[in-house]
This record gives C-alpha cells, structure tokens and sequence, in this order.
C-alpha cells in the first residue's frame, strides 16, 4: 500500500508539470482503449455478477454491479467529454493589484493525491480516474471486493492507454487488497495522500469520517424526500414523485420518503399510492397514509431515516409546512429535498430554513447530479460544508493557492539591513 502511495505522489508530481493538452490527449486514449478492451471488462464484469448472483446478493447491488455495453461506451464517452472540457488548472480565480503595486492571484492548482474508497460500482472506477486525471490529481482506487476483477480489468485498461502518453501511469493506481485491512492503510497515509473521498453507503462513510488521518470529503447518504404542499400542482407533483422514486431507485438522489399536507392528502394520496403500487413501490406508511392505502406496511421510526435504494418509500401526513421542515431537519441527510407548490413564500420558506446542498422547488431530486446541473461528471454529492458542497465536480478536485507578482518589492516599504 505504501508502495503504491509512494508511485502516486510521484506521478502527481510529474502531473503537475502537464499541459492540459497533454492530460486531454490522455483522457481521449484511455476512451479509446476501454472501447477496444470492452471484451475483456465485460467477461471481468460477467464473473464478479455471477459470483454476487450467486452470493445472494440484492437487486440494487447488482444493478450497480452490472456493466453493459452501453454503459462501457458511456463511460468512454465520460472520458471523451472531460477531455472537451475547460482545465480548470491554472485557472485565475480571483485577482487584483494591490495600492503598492503588488499583483495577487489566487490560482486553482490540483489536490495532488485522491484516494476513492467505493462499493459495487465499477463505473466509479472510470469516472473517478478520469476526473483526478483532468484536474492534474494522481488517483488511488479503492473499490468493493464484488467488483474487484472488473475493476482489476478498467484499471489495466487504463494504464495501458497512459502508457503512450505524457501522463505517467501511475497517476491511475487500484489500491492493492481486498480486506478491511488495505482501506484502513490507505487512511493512515496522511502524507502521501492528500485527501479520501468515500462513495457508498452509510456505513462505509462514518467508518471513513471517524477512522482516517487523511482529510475526508464526506458524500452523503441520500435521505431524499419530496414534500407536497397545499399549494401544490396535483398532477406535478404526481409526476415529480413517481420520477424522484422510480426511475433509478439505486442511486443516492432517489426519494426515500413522501409528505403531503393533510389539505391535500385527500386529493392526493389515493392517486399518488395506487400510481406507486403500479411501479411495485411498497410504501411505509404513518397512519393517516394508511387509511388512504390498506397495502401501505406501518412505517417504523428507522424508515423515516433510511436511505432504501429499493423500491421502497417512507411516507407521512403532515399538517403543516412548518411541519414537514421539522420533521426533514430530524431525519434528512442533507443531500437533497424537493418541495412542490405553486406559493413563492412556501417555496422560500423551505429553501431557506432547510440547510442541505440541494433544494429542488417543484423539481425532482434526480436533479441532483453534476451533469444534470451543468457541471459535467461527478464524483458524488458532497453534503458537508468545507471546500465542497453537493455535486462535486473538477473544480473540487482542485484547491487554490496564492501567487504574488512584483517587482523588488519589500513589506514595509524598506529592505531589511543585510547582517
């Protein structure tokens, strides 16, 4: 593991010094060779699947385990895309001459080494390489054991492209181990890593929080929840539920949990949880959506905080938007929360008093997603509040530093005595 650091730093190094013509070309090999590599990745990823399958494991882990081809040619794409983007190394992020002279600029510069600790999603192995490559960071990959040979074969796969460019190949590294044992190696590094980014459940993300000496960007569990309000469009917020759910259960910005204002719930609910049914939704209900939906299951005090990734939903009657604030700030995560209603007080209300990185008014909370918002790939939602929040895309893969441009100038308006 060490060993492993050790290359990383120094390839980090040396991918400080590339042009962002030289990590484009790069980016566009690796693209390339995932596409002329697909038969192998796939087999890779048919064996981890099987043996998962064959595991027991869930619905929801294999469908992130499982790559396509579609979803391979996507992640090509990804790596096409990034190359197309603007560099955000050496980019002036704020400048200004100061009364003396003194020119200050503050420039974006790469983290230097990003370890990613993730579960069964072999797609994260690409989308993160190539984010840390396009934002000058050498990348430490650490995935789940359930994906270890498809992630074995990306990994080959792209430091085979690296081999024949300026980028040097080491900049993309899978951590060495399959044991709890290697991860928590990997967050002792302080030093040689520069930062951890944990993508995956709960679990995963506290033993992250509490466990490493390298500096963490928290991404967050997906408590999402869509609230109808009194003022709300019916037949919007009909569809933005069904889309919040249903769509891609599996994923972080999925609505867990529904509230609907007892003024609408009447009108609502009946349609909203037979539309549900439809989609084999099983919904957790407090008593009053129980009266509306007898298949409704009684909602315990762990559903209102789950984060299901199933085609489960926790669902309540509320009497007020005060209330549904309230009962958000004690069970949200912080991702994500969607309001509809057609009143512009209740719409502010909820952004203001709800302190979480996404708020969506009368949209879904599939929104929350880097390319969805204009800011191209991501390597998760961060829900913390220091150097990164919500979709995390290249700029929070760099940080800043300050550069000062005179011309013999002295503090003080003196030189210093010589000794």
């Amino acid at each position: 593991m060490r060993d492993a650091a050790l290359a990383a730093r120094a390839a980090a190094i040396r991918l400080s010094t590339t042009t962002g013509a030289e990590r484009d070309a790069a980016l566009t090999a690796i693209a390339a060779r995932l596409t002329a590599g697909s038969g192998r990745i796939l087999a890779a990823n048919r064996q981890d699947v099987a043996a998962a399958r064959e595991a027991g494991r869930s619905a929801t882990v294999l469908d992130r385990l499982t790559v396509s081809e579609q979803q391979l040619e996507a992640l090509a794409g990804t790596a096409r895309a990034l190359a197309a983007e603007a560099d955000p190394v050496g980019e002036v992020a704020s400048g200004s001459v100061m009364p003396n002279g003194l020119e200050v600029r503050r420039i974006r510069v790469p983290l230097g080494v990003v370890g990613v600790i993730y579960e069964g999603r072999p797609n994260v192995t690409v989308d993160a390489a190539a984010l840390c490559l396009k934002s000058g960071n050498a990348a430490l990959l650490r995935g789940s054991s359930t994906a270890r040979h498809t992630n074995a074969a990306l990994v080959d796969v792209m430091r085979e492209a690296l081999a024949d460019t300026a980028v040097p190949v080491d900049a993309v590294q899978l951590v060495p181990g399959t044991t709890h044992a290697s991860v928590h190696e990997l967050m002792s590094l302080r030093g040689l890593v520069d930062v951890l980014v944990p993508r995956g459940g709960h679990d995963l993300i506290q033993a992250t929080v509490r466990d490493s000496m390298v500096p963490v960007i928290e991404t967050g569990v997906g408590n999402c929840h869509v609230y109808v309000d009194e003022h709300a469009d019916l037949d919007k917020a009909l569809a933005i539920l069904l889309n919040a759910k249903a769509q891609r259960p599996s994923v972080c910005n999925a609505a867990e949990s529904l509230l609907v204002h007892e003024r609408v719930a009447p009108a609502f609910l009946p349609r909203a949880l037979a539309a549900l049914a439809g989609h084999g939704v099983t919904v957790h209900g407090d008593e009053r959506v129980r009266s509306f939906h007898p298949a409704a299951v009684p909602a315990t005090e762990e559903d209102w905080g789950r984060e299901y990734l199933s085609l489960d939903l926790a669902a309540a009657v509320v009497g007020s938007l005060e209330s549904a604030i309230d009962h958000i700030r004690r069970y949200g995560s912080g991702h994500t929360e969607a309001i509809v209603t057609d009143s512009q007080s209740a719409a502010r209300r909820f952004v203001a008093a709800l302190d979480t990185a996404v708020v969506a008014v009368n949209a879904s909370t599939r929104f929350a997603d880097g390319g969805e918002l204009g800011l191209g790939t991501e390597l998760g939602i961060s829900t913390q509040k220091l150097h990164a929040r919500g979709p995390m895309g290249l700029t929070a893969l760099t940080t800043t530093k300050y550069v000062l441009v005179g011309d013999g100038h002295i503090r003080g308006g003196a030189a210093a005595p010589l000794p």
